[in-house]
């Protein structure tokens, strides 16, 4: 007989939990990386919806005198008209691409503050698949309006406000999942690993825009908006959100030749009488005359179960406040960053608007080892502040050497965007994934998993007034000089490490080191 191939041995070496669990860290990832993709577009379209219209005027003036030809050229026909992107044409469109950021950004910041508390009430498959379903529709709108020639400020501005309110439903819900499926011992690596979809997510959304955005910059939102919708079908066919649903699934699957056994036919009745049941919970159960016999029967929810917490019951959580107001600055660099990277390299490096797409895919590429990098240090040393507080006390002088010596060639910028991805990003990642789910798990909230959402969606939050303010800072100082941007993100990574300040003392003087001193 032959040998089972190494391959099959490996496979069957897991058990069921460990695939599902495996499942969920894939799927959760894949839906996250969905969202940060169809965020990516408006940063790469940005240079075109206003180019460099003099630039424009030689290269066609050129071609035509070239040609020989007394008529002009239809690039030269058009050059006036389709240089740039009305009302992005006049000399105030850095003011105007930072309203649109700041549209979406601030919606997604009042937005978080209530998603997380609509969650925590709500079946989250069906809750994250609405608004992967939404977030999907209004990206493509965003899109359509290039292919119906649409040049009304206030249509865009719509657009992103629904689009930043609906995409409040992604981050507390796949917090919440990962949180419920994995414990505390290696969170730090693994939520490491985890988030970055996020930057994966900017790398993908960069390339797909990337490639429509000279030719149709409409098909550079239509693409993305579709991806994100069919991940929310796939979400809705796949998620699972509890790993107890899996001993439910065992003990229904056992029953199907049970009708009543040993008379307990009131145990499903006494079940459907039951409002408090979940929509979820309630499609696992057996319908018609098939009844769950007393004795296997599962309790998903019952009246002893802990109620959701309440807003200021999270805030009261030791470390929620500090590392919710560090995120604030943390999170304004790096979605600074995201917003307007392409155009400062575009204008910095003299790219066109591809070129500086692909190149500032390098900064997300650094955020992944800073992420992961974050993390590992973390559960090894068991000091989540003080890991933060070092990578923002290094990000400080790489902005500034950033922004000097993104003149003097590709290969520095390069070497550069890697390294201030990694101290930007590193902070940030850890505190919205392993810090949030150590504060969500606290042990003041005495076993209640279901204030995971709230504490999660009250850090994020906080993080997105950063991150609404940051690019709107942004295009009104850039009007003065993109060394005024970098200025405001130098004095922002300092704001964040000065909230750290006190967590960091407390992990320091603790009398051992142990996994989230500071959060315990």
């Amino acid at each position: 007989m032959a040998p089972v191939p190494p391959g099959i041995r490996l496979l069957v070496s897991f058990n069921r939990d460990q695939w599902y669990r495996a499942l969920t860290f894939a799927l959760t990832f894949l839906l996250y990386t969905s969202f940060h993709l169809s965020r990516k577009p408006i940063s790469i379209v940005k240079s075109e919806l206003h180019r460099n219209c003099s630039s424009a005027t030689e290269l066609a003036t050129v071609a035509s005198s070239g040609s020989g030809h007394q008529e002009p050229s239809v690039s030269s026909l058009h050059t006036d008209v389709d240089c740039s992107w009305k009302p992005f044409d006049k000399s105030n469109y850095k003011q105007l691409l930072g309203a649109m950021d700041y549209s979406f950004l601030c919606a997604y910041a009042v937005g978080m503050y209530l998603s997380g508390i609509i969650g925590e009430r709500l079946p989250i498959r069906l809750y994250l698949t609405v608004g992967m379903l939404t977030s999907g529709l209004f990206t493509c709108l965003f899109g359509l309006g290039y292919v119906y020639n649409i040049h009304n400020l206030t249509f865009y501005i719509v657009v992103q406000v629904a689009n930043g309110l609906v995409q409040t439903t992604g981050w507390p819900s796949v917090v919440t999942c990962i949180g419920n499926w994995f414990g505390k011992g290696r969170r730090g690596l693994i939520m490491g690993l985890w988030n970055s979809h996020t930057s994966v997510g900017n790398i993908l959304g960069s390339l797909i825009a990337g490639y429509w955005v000279s030719s149709n910059w409409g098909m550079s939102f239509i693409v993305p908006g579709l991806i994100i919708a069919a991940m929310g079908v796939v979400c809705f066919l796949f998620l699972i959100e509890l790993q107890v649903w899996l001993s439910l699934l065992d003990h229904l699957q056992g029953s199907k030749s049970w009708n009543g056994a040993n008379g307990h036919t009131e145990v499903y009745l006494q079940y459907k009488d039951n409002k408090n049941q979940s929509y979820d919970t309630e499609l696992l159960l057996p319908r018609d005359s098939m009844c769950v016999p007393l004795q296997p029967v599962v309790v998903v929810k019952s009246k002893s179960e802990p109620s959701a917490i309440s807003f200021m019951g999270a805030l009261r959580i030791p470390g929620v406040i500090e590392f919710s107001l560090s995120l604030l600055f943390a999170k304004l660099v790096s979605y600074t960053f995201l917003f307007w990277l392409p155009l400062y390299i575009t204008k910095a490096a003299h790219l066109d608007a591809k070129r500086a797409g692909d190149l500032s895919t390098l900064f997300d590429v650094g955020g992944i080892v800073g992420g992961v990098l974050a993390g590992v240090t973390s559960d090894k040393l068991g000091k989540r502040a003080s890991t933060c507080a070092v990578m923002l006390l290094l990000a400080a002088p790489m902005l500034y050497g950033f922004s000097m010596i993104s003149e003097f060639g590709l290969g520095p910028t390069i070497g550069m965007l890697l390294v201030c991805g990694g101290l930007v990003n590193g902070p940030y990642a850890l505190i919205t994934t392993a810090v949030s789910a150590d504060l969500g798990t606290h042990k003041s909230l005495k076993g209640n998993a279901r204030a995971l959402s709230t504490v999660t969606a009250i850090i994020d939050g906080t993080g997105s007034v950063g991150a609404a303010v940051g690019p709107l800072l942004a295009g009104l100082l850039s009007a003065g000089g993109w060394h005024r941007v970098f200025y405001m993100l130098m004095t922002a990574d300092f704001l964040a490490l000065l909230l750290l300040l006190r967590l960091v003392m407390k992990e320091l003087t603790s009398s051992k080191s142990r996994p989230i001193s500071a959060v315990e």
